[in-house]
């Protein structure tokens, strides 16, 4: 049985919804849809560093972003950890391989873009460059171009394919952990609580907040109206339908034993 969604409130108000690049928030904004049809959910892409000022300004509800928060006045709940890959040209020699560590690394130029999503400990393996790109967007076209190679999250560089280029897993390397963060508070606002529900697979019964009582205050005024109700009329005990009668079997009549005609004397 599925729950009926709540009428609309006319002072609804929106949930704006901030996400870095590389992830992807659309199976939760269905689900947020069909659950809360109307409070609409505004999607904010931001950079990686725009981020955490976006919710310390109040430009967003909450943010789906990558580990570490930068302060302790947000809070998060980490979500999943992303697989490292290494971007290199189709033609490279490093595309011959299916997995790669940081030992095949050691004589490549590996580009660090200052909006790094790794966290490195130090620089990465392999050759430095002698400058950082700008942006993981730039690193890529430098790769593009032959300069050397790029270790990200595999979300960035499938959002940054190009057709001259490829990507293999990195094993021994960090790996990048979203997660979703907003501003800390003794209690999260209700839409927050209802998002966060909806990210950890709570379903519509088990989810928290405001409108979670809503739903379950319509279910127990449902089954009272359905209790209150007239029940369908039993059947009276002992009374069965009459079955048709069978002819007699006697020696009188037209037929006889067997239902034969009786000879004439």
């Amino acid at each position: 049985m599925t729950d009926s969604p709540l009428a609309p409130a006319p002072d609804a108000a929106a949930f704006r919804l901030a996400f870095v690049p590389g992830v992807t928030p659309s199976k939760w904004v269905r689900t947020w849809e069909q659950r809360l049809p109307d409070v609409p959910l505004t999607l904010v892409q931001v950079t990686s560093g725009e981020a955490f000022g976006m919710l310390r300004e109040g430009g967003a509800d909450a943010a789906l972003l990558r580990l570490p928060v930068d302060g302790e006045d947000l809070s998060a709940i980490p979500l999943y950890e992303e697989t490292s890959v290494v971007v290199v040209p189709k033609d490279h020699h490093l595309a011959a391989a299916e997995e790669l560590t940081p030992e095949d690394l050691a004589e490549e130029l590996v580009l660090h873009p200052l909006d790094d999503a790794l966290g490195w400990e130090g620089s990465p393996p392999g050759l430095p460059a002698f400058q950082r790109p700008e942006t993981t967007a730039d690193a890529i076209e430098l790769v593009a171009a032959g300069v050397g190679v790029l270790v990200v999250p595999q979300s960035l560089a499938r959002l940054h394919h190009r057709k001259d280029l490829t990507y293999r897993t990195m094993t021994g390397v960090p790996q990048s952990r979203v997660a979703l963060s907003w501003p800390k508070a003794e209690e999260a606002p209700d839409l927050v609580e209802e998002f966060i529900g909806i990210v950890r697979g709570r379903t519509v019964n088990s989810t928290r907040g405001r409108r979670a009582e809503e739903r379950k205050g319509q279910k127990t005024a449902q089954r009272s109206d359905q209790k209150s109700g007239q029940k369908p009329a039993k059947r009276t005990a002992g009374a069965k339908p009459a079955r048709p009668g069978k002819p007699a079997k006697g020696k009188g009549g037209a037929a006889g034993r067997g239902g034969k005609p009786r000879r004439g004397r």
